[in-house]
């Protein structure tokens, strides 16, 4: 296995194994499905980053549930700035329904804070915040729903398994950091 990679001329090193990844989520799931046991839950991914942690995700629940991803118009960088410009294709039918927001990554916590305000518009019966990746180093905005964490990382930039770097790396089965 490759343990050194180099995405859009930038070096990587190995952080977590597919295997150790695919652990986790199984244990996130049992505690997902022993939590919402005899509801039906909405799974909403946000894009791009969710899409393989959830479909992972959701192969391991064992509850009658939907699933709706939507996505982030943010302005882009190097670093996460926060600057959110609109929430697309959020669902329309949120109201009295039990949520469960699937994230890849929280750092400064500022897009899903506004994804969150522009959720409660709908009241909910219920909100949690999954997360594969926490940086807790990096919060700018506590999120009190965040109920589910797979990996808290310190404060380092990483890619593969659903996130990129200048939209390349998604499709790698380990996460890597930055060396």
């Amino acid at each position: 296995m490759e343990t050194n990679i180099s995405v859009h001329q930038k070096d990587f090193e190995l952080f977590l194994e597919e295997e150790t990844i695919a652990k986790r989520i199984r244990l996130m799931a049992i505690q997902l499905n022993v939590a919402y046991e005899g509801k039906k839950p909405s799974f909403i991914g946000v894009l791009n980053g969710s899409f393989l942690f959830m479909a992972d995700l959701m192969k391991e629940i064992d509850l009658a549930c939907e699933t709706e991803f939507i996505k982030i118009a943010s302005y882009h960088g190097t670093s996460s700035t926060g600057a959110v410009k609109d929430v697309l294709g959020m669902p329309q039918n949120l109201k009295g329904r039990d949520l469960i927001i699937i994230e890849d990554i929280i750092d400064s916590g500022l897009t899903m804070k506004y994804i969150l305000s522009k959720i409660y518009e709908q009241e909910p019966a219920s909100v949690a915040v999954c997360t594969l990746l926490f940086k807790p180093e990096a919060l700018k905005e506590e999120i009190k729903e965040l109920s589910y964490v797979g990996f808290e990382i310190p404060n380092e930039f990483v890619v593969g398994y659903g996130l990129d770097y200048d939209g390349l790396g998604r499709n790698l089965n380990h996460i890597y950091r930055a060396v």
